[in-house]
């Protein structure tokens, strides 16, 4: 356990998160040198096969992701698009959308904001387990309906102990139990995650914020990043999400809540399209109790430091040296 918190970015934060999209002079274009050579080379076949050649050649790769149209699969990565590049997909991603759903939706580029790191805290002893929160991620984050999907998981626990294995996510009663405590899980946003480094093709980084975020068009759906996560964060499309036109959530950020295509890796990102605006996450507004602590933990005024100096915290799994940014605690 632990009542104090790391305030210092490591030296990694700031990796891929002020690329200026000239990735000769911010090293973007070397730090993911393997999958660029991917993409490089199949426009070169693509070039010299034509257009319907190469789409018919490419059909065995596209098969997790059949809805992508060919400029969705050969898109640079997010860190070596230019401002302007980044524009004309986003505005491209946008008429697709209009497309194929009939709702006008915007799609922002929502950067780490200086003098910033995230934190999240929440008080287990007012969890009375409603899962407002991840109701709240499901519809704020254009989650796929029929699935019920959420990037958060909460447990109900047994009093007195701490072993996840034994929390159930299923419960069907009324809540709270009097014997039982309610734990939510969902991204600790590490300052050493494990689901990064495992990643062939560098779709997923750590920003200088602490957030950690994927590129929906990069992934391959490999779902190492998945197999990585010892908090069980990550989802893997199946399928394309379904979300009727009347409950998409038109505020979307191309780093976290837009639609994303089948066969791809997501997670949770703070709500960076709201988080980074100054809002706070979907899943704190819903918290009926107040159990949900976020803030700048750079910044010594602030609620979440309150709560690291005050409160007797603890992280998840810390034998496994992931560093989390999430912290949980009791009234006690």
């Amino acid at each position: 356990m632990s009542n104090s918190s790391s305030t210092d970015p490591s030296p990694d934060d700031n990796a891929g998160s002020s690329c200026s999209g000239n990735s000769e002079a911010c090293g973007c274009g070397s730090s993911s040198g393997v999958g660029m050579n991917r993409r490089t080379a199949l426009k070169a076949i693509g070039a010299t096969l034509g257009a319907a050649a190469f789409a018919q050649a490419i059909a065995p790769l596209t098969q997790w992701t059949d809805d992508l149209t060919i400029d969705d699969y050969l898109q640079k990565h997010y860190k070596e698009l230019s401002p302007f590049d980044l524009g004309v997909v986003m505005a491209r991603m946008e008429k697709e959308t209009k497309e194929s759903t009939g709702v006008d939706v915007h799609i922002g580029d929502y950067r780490p904001q200086p003098g910033v790191k995230f934190g999240y805290a929440l008080n287990l002893s007012v969890c009375v387990g409603c899962r407002r929160c991840a109701k709240a991620c499901h519809v704020e984050n254009n989650h796929d309906r029929p699935s019920g999907n959420s990037y958060i998981r909460v447990l109900e626990m047994q009093k007195g102990s701490l072993d996840l294995a034994k929390g159930r996510v299923n419960y069907d009663h009324a809540v709270p139990d009097a014997e039982k405590f309610y734990m939510p899980v969902q991204c600790q946003q590490c300052d050493k995650p494990p689901c990064v480094s495992v990643c062939p093709v560098e779709a997923t980084w750590k920003e200088a914020d602490g957030i950690v975020v994927v590129d929906y068009n990069w992934c391959i759906g490999c779902r190492y990043c998945e197999a990585a996560c010892p908090y069980h964060a990550r989802r893997f499309n199946w399928k394309k999400p379904e979300v009727p036109a009347t409950e998409i959530n038109p505020d979307q950020g191309y780093l976290s809540n837009r639609l994303r295509p089948q066969g791809v890796m997501e997670k949770c990102t703070f709500c960076l399209h709201r988080s980074r605006q100054g809002k706070l996450p979907a899943c704190l507004e819903a918290c009926p109790t107040g159990a949900r602590v976020f803030g700048n933990l750079l910044d010594p005024e602030s609620e979440i430091r309150w709560v690291l100096k005050n409160k007797r915290v603890f992280v998840l799994k810390e034998d496994v040296g992931t560093q989390p940014s999430f912290f949980y605690f009791f009234d006690v």
